[in-house]
């Protein structure tokens, strides 16, 4: 049996798992995020938005790998999966919101207007060898197996009135997440529309995990809890 573990703190994350049927096991990473993108820059140049959400996720699941907690510390069935999120609009990149005044800020500038919301997702295949030959074209448990990619959804935001905007900012919930918005909590009304994975503006894209999880010859029911 093969197990998922979430290398994310993330609620919305660990909850769009859990309604496909997923229970993953879930460990947060330590990594600094400016300095991981500030590596990252130094190294290859800027980043496009979409590259940067991958290299934060890279790096939350390489952390986890390396630093797994004492009760996973003796596992063989593991895939790692780290993620992250960022949305992008007029060229900028925008991560969580420092404060109150911040997420104010923000969405004084984005109500009536479109984004992108890009995750990042990749996978760390930690198994132990599987002798078992895997399906043709894929890697079998046990390779070691990374690979990522980025999900990229268009949102579409609704013209907020300043009211709106300070009431949904008292909440407390954008100061928690990328953009300063969700789709999938009090922020679902402000959204009007998507162009794209729902799941991937929430926070982890299935279909796109799907599909990587298939390159190591791993399928969705195959974690389904039984």
């Amino acid at each position: 049996m093969t197990r998922l573990l979430l290398a994310s703190a993330s609620p919305a994350r660990r909850a769009t798992l859990i309604a496909a049927g997923i229970h993953p096991v879930v460990a947060v990473s330590g990594v600094d995020e400016e300095a991981t993108l500030a590596a990252a820059r130094e190294r290859f140049g800027d980043l496009e938005p979409a590259d940067a959400v991958l290299v934060l996720a890279q790096a939350k699941a390489q952390d986890v790998a390396e630093n797994l907690p004492d009760e996973l510390a003796d596992a063989d069935d593991l895939v790692v999966v780290g993620c992250d999120s960022m949305l992008e609009i007029d060229g900028q990149i925008l991560g969580k919101p420092t404060d109150a005044d911040d997420a104010i800020a923000r969405w004084h500038a984005m109500h009536g207007r479109v984004g992108v919301l890009h995750t990042g997702h990749w996978v760390m295949d930690e198994r132990e060898t599987n002798e078992d030959a895997p399906a043709p074209g894929r890697l079998g448990a046990g390779h070691g197996a990374v690979l990522g990619a980025t999900s990229s959804t268009v949102v579409h935001f609704a013209d907020l009135s300043d009211a709106e905007i300070a009431a949904y900012v008292a909440t407390g919930e954008p100061l928690a997440v990328a953009g300063a918005f969700t789709i999938d909590g009090l922020g679902g009304p402000f959204v009007e529309r998507i162009e794209g994975d729902h799941h991937g503006v929430v926070g982890i894209s299935l279909p796109l995990l799907r599909s990587l999880l298939a390159e190591i010859d791993v399928t969705i029911p195959d974690l389904w809890t039984r």
